[in-house]
């Protein structure tokens, strides 16, 4: 039997031995498409080939990519662990073809590679074909149909309608008819019950797609229309995990060598024997599925978070470590203690795993730790809105507890059914439902199509050149709630588009008299869009692309002082430290780097002392274009984690420092200016993030320092010693202020012993006092606890106004407030008014501040009135 990496091995050689270029995944984690967060098929990271964006390098690519499904269309999250083959994170094994081989190639290829090298009975395979479209105009690919007849009985080939055998990426973009392969892997006994060919298509879970071959030969534009694309184009993506069943002989993935070392690993921790029961089994399945989204995603540089693509990680995480908290008893963090097994597994064809183990491992501890600590403070909420309702559980406290505490909805109802309660799932539907339309309504776009008024690629001279006469080669309409704005592309641009950290360049377009700004300028399937609110006036005459000069200077001060920060880092605190994310802007630098400890006072002194050396010798730039990836690594040159590089890169050097990069730099380190530190703090397990300026904003933190020390000086009378002085005013300060508190704490003694005697029963039998008191918040805090103490039947209503700030207290003795039938809370809501306040407290005690001092007198008066 082959093992997983034999059978991806397999695929490899073959598509190698026919042509292909074997090409590394792509990272998982999407950077410069603004549709899609994560690589969700394998052709993500050809779209701007199928487009005719940029050239083929290879005209033939094979690989095996890594990809995640959790959201949008294809959202398989609900489904993962519930059935065997739906999977968050999958492999897609691929063979591409661009503009070269069509069908008749792909189909023998395939054809080959599945009965010929896999050896799969071919009793077992159907296929099927694209059946047409009346809508669409489209005929039924008889082509197809042809093709597979040289394989495969009539009967064995099917046509199915667009839904299933028309590819299309999204509403808009590349598509074209398919065929899949289908397998039929049942026992013999169920293949003579029902025909294979019956249940294609209807998902059974062993009569199964493991091969879609797509012929990519039009693009759906905005409006539905069909057309032709510049070359045609072979696209096929098949199943890793489910070829890896197929081949093995199993009824579930889960059941492969893919899956089965972390799920033995987890039985054995929980003492739980899988296949014994079914949710513990599901649990297993979801927690061995869901940890390798989550840590090839964090090798890849996607940190949990609470927004876009790091709130998806997040929730995976916290689907696994919910299943294991509810279903095999895990207490404490467990996932991170996986990571190994998942390494050993697929390390070797991922280096990037194996590489980011100690981060992965780190950031999922603390990610777990984290969550457990939410499911315990959200059981306690779940319980307390319990006992506050009556019977059924109203989904909108059911929808609180998920929304505002990341309380899973089907724990809430996991233990709602504990205490023989039901939860208004109808209820919570229809607030999940508000949620998704008020975020659906926050971030609505639409996008227009492309008007192309010229053929051809943007030539980028933003390097060397920082103005320069253009034309547009294509613009679009783009409407959403900020309103409408433009994108251009044109046939030469000095304008950078954001990445690598650094910003998007801003400026103008320019026609004579007439001015457009440029708001930002992106990058898109290899396209340099710049955006704009309105149109040049006549976009088919030329233009001058003005970059703003002052903005891009500044820009790339911080560039390259983010280069030697970088470079100081790993000189003093040694050369574990890696690069994990950054901003780069006019104002500002970020660095986020791989670090397990805080950062001391001294070590950042000493990082910023050796910025500022490297800045003052003025170092020149060397930029290397165009560069070997083999030879730039053999200078030492570093690469930034997530990032995918071609065959030829561009190495930046300024002395010691030497970076694969394709951002703007300055000239000289000398053009930087001063550098500064301003802060320095963790951003998860492991991950430390740096803050500083350069030039013109460390300039101004400067003069503004000086500005306050001269100021200090000045209220000080110009001391020899302007620190000492200060030191020796906090020495003196603290020793009036324990002066103060002594006085204070005696002024409330005085106060405990003169006021019981003050006191008059009321008709209840209670001792009321009414008063105006010299105490602050705490004086009457600690006089309303001695009389408590002291006096359980004296009911006391206290005011004071300190630094025209009005405060009221009301303390209760237990006998008085078992004699009033008032509680102290209720006494402060009904007399803070008076003052302009609110307050609160328990029943014995409670306060109130406000802002009206005039109104003391008042809500004495009315406090006298309720307690007499």
């Amino acid at each position: 039997m082959l093992t997983s990496q034999q059978i991806r091995q397999k695929f490899l050689d073959h598509f190698a031995q026919r042509g292909h270029a074997i090409v590394p995944s792509a990272p998982m984690v999407i950077k410069d498409d603004p549709t899609l967060m994560f690589t969700n098929a394998g052709m993500n990271q050809f779209k701007d080939l199928f487009l005719g964006n940029r050239p083929a390098q290879h005209k033939r690519i094979a690989d095996t990519q890594k990809c995640l499904r959790v959201s949008g269309k294809h959202n398989d999250l609900e489904e993962v662990g519930i059935d065997t083959y739906h999977h968050t994170m999958f492999e897609m094994l691929g063979n591409w073809s661009f503009g070269d081989y069509f069908k008749s190639e792909a189909i023998q290829w395939a054809w080959e590679l599945l009965v010929d090298e896999y050896r799969i009975n071919t009793a077992d395979l159907y296929v099927t074909y694209f059946g047409g479209d009346e809508k669409d105009g489209l005929p039924a690919d008889d082509e197809t149909r042809e093709l597979w007849k040289r394989y495969l009985p009539e009967e064995r080939i099917l046509p199915f309608s667009r839904k299933d055998n028309f590819w299309e990426m999204g509403d808009t973009g590349p598509c074209g008819p398919c065929t899949e392969i289908h397998v039929d892997v049942r026992t013999a006994e169920e293949k003579v019950q029902k025909p294979g060919r019956d249940l294609v298509n209807n998902d059974h879970p062993q009569v199964i797609e493991i091969w879609n071959n797509v012929f990519m030969q039009f693009e759906r534009k905005a409006d539905g229309s069909l057309v032709s694309l510049p070359a045609q184009h072979v696209d096929t993506g098949m199943g890793f995990e489910r070829l890896c069943m197929v081949l093995q002989g199993k009824r579930s993935n889960y059941d492969t060598d893919v899956f089965q070392p972390l799920i033995q690993e987890l039985a054995n921790r929980c003492s739980k024997e899988y296949g014994k029961e079914a949710k513990a089994d599901i649990a297993m399945r979801v927690i061995a599925d869901h940890l390798r989204a989550i840590s090839f995603a964090i090798a890849d540089g996607q940190l949990p978070s609470n927004t876009g693509a790091g709130y998806v990680i997040r929730r995976i995480l916290r689907r696994a470590v919910r299943y294991g908290y509810s279903f095999l008893g895990f207490n404490e963090p467990f996932m991170h203690e996986l990571v190994p097994v998942l390494v050993a597994q697929m390390g070797e064809q991922f280096p990037e795993l194996k590489k980011q183990q100690a981060i992965v491992t780190n950031v999922m501890l603390e990610e777990e730790k984290a969550f457990l600590r939410t499911l315990e403070q959200g059981t306690k909420r779940m319980d307390q809105a319990l006992s506050e309702s009556k019977g059924t559980l109203p989904g909108i406290k059911a929808f609180e507890l998920f929304d505002t505490y990341g309380f899973p909805i089907d724990l809430t109802q996991l233990i709602a059914r504990e205490q023989r309660r039901e939860v208004d799932m109808a209820g919570f539907e229809t607030e999940l439902q508000k949620q998704k339309e008020r975020s659906r309504a926050a971030t609505a776009v639409t996008t227009g199509d492309w008007v192309e008024l010229a053929k051809g690629e943007t030539q980028f001279i933003g390097y060397d050149e920082l103005s320069t006469e253009a034309r547009i080669l294509r613009y679009r309409k783009v409407s959403g709630k900020g309103g409408d704005q433009f994108q251009l592309v044109l046939d030469r641009s000095p304008f950078y588009a954001e990445g690598g950290g650094q910003v998007g360049d801003q400026g103008w377009f320019i026609q004579g008299a007439d001015q457009v700004e440029v708001v930002d300028t992106k990058r898109e399937n290899q396209l340099i869009v710049h955006f704009t609110k309105e149109l040049p006036k006549d976009v088919t005459k030329p233009l001058i692309a003005q970059v703003n000069t002052q903005r891009r200077g500044l820009t790339a001060r911080n560039h390259t002082a983010t280069h030697l920060l970088h470079h100081a880092l790993r000189k003093h605190l040694g050369t574990h430290v890696e690069q994990k994310g950054s901003l780069v802007a006019p104002d500002r630098l970020r660095f986020d780097i791989s670090h397990f400890a805080k950062v001391t006072p001294e070590e950042l002194a000493t990082i910023e002392r050796e910025v500022n050396a490297m800045i003052t010798d003025d170092i020149v730039f060397e930029d290397r274009r165009n560069v070997p990836i083999a030879e730039a690594k053999a200078m030492g040159a570093m690469a930034l984690f997530g990032e995918k590089y071609g065959d030829n890169v561009r190495v930046v050097k300024f002395g010691p420092s030497v970076e694969l990069c394709g951002g703007t730099h300055v000239p000289r380190t000398g053009t930087i200016g001063p550098f500064r530190i301003v802060s320095e703090s963790a951003l998860a397990a492991g991950i430390r993030r740096i803050e500083a300026i350069t030039s013109v904003e460390a300039e101004r933190m400067i003069n503004e320092k000086l500005a306050k020390l001269e100021a200090i000086e000045d209220l000080l009378k110009r001391p020899a010693d302007v620190v000492a002085a200060v030191q020796k005013l906090a020495e003196q300060n603290a020793s009036l202020t324990k002066e103060l508190e002594k006085a204070a704490r005696e002024r409330v003694k005085r106060y405990a012993s003169s006021i019981p005697a003050k006191a008059m029963a009321n008709s209840k039998g209670v001792k009321v006092l009414v008063e105006l008191l010299e105490l602050d918040a705490q004086g009457l805090k600690d006089l309303g606890f001695a009389l408590r103490e002291q006096h359980p039947d004296l009911a006391l209503v206290a005011g004071s106004v300190i630094d025209g700030k009005p405060l009221l207290a009301v303390s209760l003795g237990k006998e008085a407030l078992a004699a009033m039938g008032i509680k102290a809370v209720d006494i402060i809501k009904q007399i803070s008014p008076a003052i302009k306040g609110g307050g609160g407290g328990q029943p014995d005690f409670a306060t109130a501040g406000g802002k009206e001092p005039g109104g003391m007198a008042e809500a004495l008066k009315k406090a006298a009135e309720l307690l007499g």
